[in-house]
């Protein structure tokens, strides 16, 4: 797992989104971006974790933050994972994990006491020169959208 530096680079990416064209991270410039990481559409987590988000999408508008969900699943698992979830945001596939790798979202992990590789709960705040503004890891999904939001407002009353 590779540890993302408070202040560097964010590392570019382009990604397969769902709706829509290709979302490619430096491409965004000038907006901040919140990256989340989460590992299977569908799944209890990863359901309350981006519906946290839905609910807080238009106040990380406001705040100036795009939102982004990120995990291995196929376009049409995102489709039907969206559709359901009433999602009103793009979720990108990462059908390799490079990106995951590339954000340290990709590594070891310890559930119910067995030991597994594989994505890790995480979330990045992208800022808007695209420089790592703040990041999660391992995400505590309880009030995590909202601690995403808190900092999301600080960079934008920073800046302006």
């Amino acid at each position: 797992m590779s540890a993302l530096s408070i202040g560097a680079l964010a590392p570019d990416f382009t990604l397969p989104a769902e709706p829509g064209d290709p979302v490619t991270l430096s491409s965004l410039k000038g907006q901040a971006v919140v990256l989340y990481f989460y590992p299977k559409d569908s799944t209890p987590g990863c359901t309350t974790e981006s519906c946290d988000f839905r609910d807080r999408e238009a106040e990380l508008r406001a705040a100036g933050a795009l939102v982004f969900g990120i995990s291995r699943d196929s376009l049409k698992s995102h489709a039907n994972f969206r559709q359901k979830q009433a999602l009103g945001f793009p979720l990108l596939s990462d059908a390799d994990g490079e990106v995951h790798r590339a954000y340290g979202a990709w590594g070891e992990k310890t559930m119910y006491g067995r030991t597994s590789v594989g994505a890790v709960r995480t979330t990045v705040l992208v800022d808007a020169d695209g420089r790592v503004a703040q990041v999660w890891s391992p995400v505590k999904v309880a009030g995590h959208a909202e601690a995403v939001l808190l900092a999301a407002r600080g960079l934008s009353s920073a800046r302006g």
